[in-house]
């Protein structure tokens, strides 16, 4: 039986290869499809990246979550980072302040049926993400 949660430590790259691989393990234990897992797995690369990139260091946590009869996945990746100055801007296709195509956030909340960006500058920013067994 899969813990009611697993959190990765996202500091390096690294990392991020972890918090992929227990993402699409907890994904498969839920019944997401091959399809979903990978989905899952890509965002959750997207975020942890993020954290690399931008905070240093946060964490990724991954929980099983049920709501109404719907079983799924919720990925949250949160960090105590500079936090997003225009979340607005950071959501659309394209925009970066780093060295990259922009599609992170934007790219991730695609991918999975729930996104939630909370964000303050100076104190971090914590994405929280959900998908659903079809």
């Amino acid at each position: 039986m899969a813990p009611a949660e697993t959190r990765v430590p996202i500091e390096h790259e690294g990392d991020i290869v972890t918090a992929r691989q227990k993402g699409r393990e907890l994904a498969a234990a839920r019944g997401l499809s091959l399809t979903e897992q990978t989905l899952v797995a890509t965002a959750i690369s997207e975020v942890a990246r993020n954290i690399v990139v931008y905070a240093q260091r946060g964490e990724v946590l991954l929980a099983p979550v049920d709501d109404g009869g719907r079983r799924g996945l919720m990925v949250v990746a949160r960090d105590a980072g500079p936090g997003i100055p225009n979340p607005d801007l950071a959501m659309r296709d394209g925009y970066t302040t780093g060295n990259s195509l922009g599609m992170g956030l934007p790219g991730a909340k695609r991918l999975m049926d729930e996104f939630e960006l909370s964000t303050a500058v100076g104190k971090g920013t914590t994405v929280t993400m959900k998908k659903w067994v079809r």
